[in-house]
């Protein structure tokens, strides 16, 4: 059977990367590349690939919440997410997400092929470095702020953190501007904080939107 294949990156010569190293597995095809999260959630629901191979940072939508929407959407496509960050934080964030894969992404290129292969047969695959930190943060728990928030207003946090004026959030996620600044409210009120450029902060420290 052919594993089939969706990549989801926002940088062209990581997911060619990643392209060309699946292909050389006899068992294994790249379906398609998505360029961003909102593409994703599209590009699965059209192609309902086997395995999606999900970078955590991409603009309008991140990994983690397009992970969310696509494992709602179409619970036999597993996601594996590819990210720069090892703390286990965001692990975990990714596995409550749905994920069934998290793998780091210096070293993507030697482990990507055995977590396609471990996730396919019905197995979660994580980093090895990772393992230890993430079974430690189950044990003795302690809250993710994040978890106050709802997925919705994750995703108007992101695209606030990428300087995205009100008028286009509401554009893009198809609300009214006073819904946006509502969510901006509540959002302050949920987390503690009192202005935007914390707020932003905030986004960023907890790998909602990248820096750049």
């Amino acid at each position: 059977m052919t594993i089939r294949i969706l990549i989801a990156d926002d940088h062209r010569v990581v997911s060619e990367g990643l392209s060309m190293f699946i292909s050389a597995e006899k068992d294994m095809e790249v379906v398609a590349c998505a360029p961003d999260g909102r593409a994703a959630v599209r590009v699965a629901a059209k192609l309902t690939p086997d395995i999606i191979l999900m970078d955590h940072l991409m603009p309008g939508l991140n990994g983690i919440e397009a992970t969310g929407i696509i494992r709602a959407r179409l619970p036999e496509t597993r996601v594996i997410v590819l990210s720069m960050y090892s703390d286990p934080i965001h692990v975990c964030r990714a596995l409550q997400a749905g994920a069934s894969g998290y793998v780091v992404k210096r070293s993507a290129g030697r482990e990507v092929t055995q977590a396609i292969r471990t996730v396919c047969s019905g197995h979660r695959y994580l980093s090895k470095p990772l393992v230890d930190a993430v079974i430690d943060r189950y044990l003795h728990g302690g809250e993710d702020p994040l978890d106050r928030l709802s997925s919705r207003e994750r995703q108007v946090l992101q695209m606030m953190a990428e300087g995205n004026s009100v008028a286009d959030i509401a554009t893009n996620l198809a609300l009214s501007p006073k819904t946006v600044e509502t969510y901006r409210a509540r959002m302050m009120q949920k987390l503690a904080i009192r202005d935007l450029a914390n707020l932003v902060r905030f986004a960023i420290q907890r790998g909602i939107a990248a820096l750049d």
